[in-house]
């Protein structure tokens, strides 16, 4: 059974990456993705059913457009296969659980940011809003409100750390180091983290971006690198692994 609802998870992610991609891409353009319906950036063909099957109709059409040819993102194909295999690993981590309900929501932002950052180095404020609220609704449920009083002071002190962060940053660099988004995000952080592992996101996320960085600049003389994506790739490594404060604390040997 186990296997069938990870089979189930993975499917559901297909799909769900779907719609997230297109969230990424409209929202930053103010576009409506929720009634106008999918079409090719170039020639605007009008997507059927079978062309927005998740992945098999990226194989199927050999990347391309199958009214006018022209090449689709390959962007889109890998937010959907991750987000399936994500979604499956969630439940086979967490089962049906609170816990589960913010592994995906985790991943959904992720997926999002990743799209929407990359493209247009926007991080939506509607996403974070929506984000925020979802994650404190789950932990009112779980954990009283109480708790999510605590995950509310909790992404109220990452928030000020990252701005500290921003400001410094600023200073040594002489230009902005850090979007706006990369801040606010921080607080959607503290409502799944303890402050402790919201900064250890921080530092894992600097650790991830900095070779990756360099290769970019390297080789694609990029000036701006997205360093959201980074920070999330890191809170759904933290998470997904089960680390908890207890158990850096050990690391460093702090009793």
């Amino acid at each position: 059974m186990n296997i069938l609802y990870l089979i189930i998870f993975f499917i559901l992610g297909l799909h769900i990456g779907s719609f997230l991609t297109v969230i990424g891409l409209r929202l930053p353009k103010k576009e409506n993705f929720t009634t106008t319906r999918s079409h090719c950036d170039s020639c605007g063909h009008i997507l059927g059913a079978t062309e927005m099957i998740p992945i098999l109709s990226y194989i199927l059409q050999k990347g391309r457009c199958r009214h006018c040819g022209a090449k689709v993102d390959v962007l889109s194909t890998y937010v959907e296969f991750f987000t399936g295999a994500l979604f499956a690993v969630a439940f086979y981590a967490f089962g049906f659980s609170y816990e589960l309900l913010i592994a995906l929501g985790i991943v959904s932002l992720l997926m999002i940011v990743v799209v929407s950052d990359i493209t247009y180095l926007i991080i939506p404020d509607e996403v974070l809003a929506f984000f925020s609220v979802y994650f404190l609704i789950i932990q009112i449920l779980n954990l009283g409100l109480l708790g999510a009083g605590k995950q509310l002071l909790s992404g109220l002190f990452l928030f000020g750390v990252m701005y500290l962060i921003m400001i410094l940053g600023n200073k040594m660099l002489k230009k902005e180091s850090l979007g706006g988004g990369d801040i606010k995000m921080m607080f959607v952080f503290g409502l799944v983290l303890d402050p402790l592992l919201g900064a250890l996101s921080i530092f894992l996320a600097s650790v991830i971006a900095l070779p990756i960085s360099l290769i970019l600049l390297k080789h694609q003389r990029e000036r701006v690198i997205p360093f959201g994506p980074f920070l999330l790739i890191a809170l759904t490594f933290i998470y997904f692994a089960g680390i908890t404060t207890p158990l850096v604390l050990s690391w460093l040997q702090i009793k």
